[in-house]
């Protein structure tokens, strides 16, 4: 049986002090979870991973055919990661993310679902700025294939659209912004957000006017401690067939 807090990681990052820790809990004595907090915000649980997977399966959901070619921005403890993987479909997985202690934690095993991810040949972690990479909608997001477009990205960075981890990042959810990461996909391509909020029916609309079809999805779930229902949204947007 594990301790019952460990604090297996901590790094000083560029947005502040981040932190994994496992620990057990009295209303689920047996079961390790595994969190995330950053500075002062916690950023991620174990224990509530129901939006994070629904986030590839809605997304990837909306494609038909064979040979799909993916990028997940933010790796987090993995979750959304390893659902796409799950799907036959999916040739290539690449996973862009900006701390390097956090692909160190999969490499190296300290989460859960990290052997999965360094296990599947498909899979490539990146370290690297995605909101600065989406810019560059000629060189794209990973220098070893420059200009290569995606069926689906799969984004999970910011708390909500207008709640962001960074200022700098607000300037992804412009018009501009969007337009570029609609760039980066191929004919009748997918971009699916992830929020820890409600749907937000202004930005809905706001990804209406870059996106032909643009829709918000609630994901709700059970929350163990409260003994209620929580729930975030998944965005998806997609763009015209060739």
């Amino acid at each position: 049986m594990s301790a019952g807090f460990e604090e297996l990681d901590y790094q000083d990052t560029p947005l502040g002090e981040l932190i994994l820790r496992r620990r057990r809990s009295v209303q689920i004595p047996d079961l390790d979870i595994y969190e995330v907090q950053l500075g002062d915000a916690f950023l991620m649980s174990s224990l509530f991973h129901e939006s994070e997977d629904q986030l590839a399966e809605q997304g990837l959901g909306l494609l038909t055919g064979n040979d799909l070619e993916v990028l997940v921005g933010g790796l987090g403890l993995g979750y959304t990661a390893v659902k796409a993987l799950a799907d036959e479909r999916v040739c290539s997985l690449t996973v862009v993310e900006y701390m390097d202690a956090v692909i160190e934690w999969h490499q190296k095993g300290l989460v859960p679902l990290g052997k999965t991810l360094a296990g599947d040949p498909r899979c490539r972690l990146i370290q690297g700025d995605f909101f600065a990479l989406s810019q560059q909608t000629d060189k794209g997001f990973d220098s070893k294939t420059p200009g290569k477009t995606y069926d689906a990205i799969l984004l999970d960075i910011d708390h909500t659209p207008t709640h962001v981890l960074h200022q700098t990042n607000t300037r992804f959810y412009t018009r501009q912004g969007l337009g570029e990461v609609a760039a980066h996909l191929k004919p009748g391509g997918v971009f699916a957000l992830w929020s820890n909020s409600e749907p937000e029916a202004e930005f809905t609309q706001h990804l209406g006017t870059v996106f032909p079809w643009a829709q918000a999805r609630m994901i709700v779930f059970d929350n163990p401690y409260t003994n209620k229902s929580c729930g975030n949204t998944v965005y998806l947007a997609q763009v015209d067939q060739a």
